[in-house]
């Protein structure tokens, strides 16, 4: 997805730029993602004043995922703004901190990539299927959301295993 500078400099009104594309590949390191429908981007740039172009609007993609404590499959939509400056030129020497604006050399600018690592920044690093799940035993493999399993759990600091045997 190339933005022209030229073309939004130009242009009396915000430049559209809707696209679609696979990011398979992309999530293809993540075992707990199972499956993931195209990114679609729904974008607009337009010139701002000291010849920034500012670059807005949604991205949507869903992911089907694995609960990180109990494996059940869990579908996902994400729905995230996306919001980046551009300035074409060489990057000044000193920044001031809060200055987030991306100094381009190209004409063009490939907004896939600053795309792809929006949405990477919204993934779950820790998938859940809820807050208050309580995920599997460790020793038996129960899904302890349906209920207890009735295994002894309980988990003794070793330092203190022979107090346990004092007071028999």
């Amino acid at each position: 997805m190339l933005m022209p500078f030229r073309k939004v400099a130009t242009s009396d009104r915000p430049v559209q730029f809707n696209e679609q594309w696979d990011i398979k590949e992309l999530v293809s390191n993540r075992q707990d993602i199972t499956a993931v429908t195209p990114l679609t981007a729904d974008l607009s740039a337009e010139q701002k004043e000291g010849n920034v172009v500012d670059v807005h609007g949604k991205l949507t993609v869903g992911a089907d995922m694995l609960c990180s404590r109990c494996l059940k499959p869990i579908n996902e939509h994400f729905h995230i703004d996306f919001h980046e400056q551009f300035k074409q030129g060489k990057q000044p020497e000193e920044l001031h901190e809060d200055d987030d604006t991306f100094y381009v050399d190209e004409d063009n600018v490939d907004l896939k990539g600053y795309a792809e690592g929006t949405f990477l920044l919204h993934l779950p690093f820790v998938p859940l299927c809820s807050d208050t799940c309580k995920g599997l035993c460790p020793k038996c493999g129960h899904e302890l959301n349906e209920g207890d399993c009735g295994c002894d759990n309980e988990v003794i600091d070793p330092r203190l295993a022979g107090l346990k045997d004092f007071f028999k």
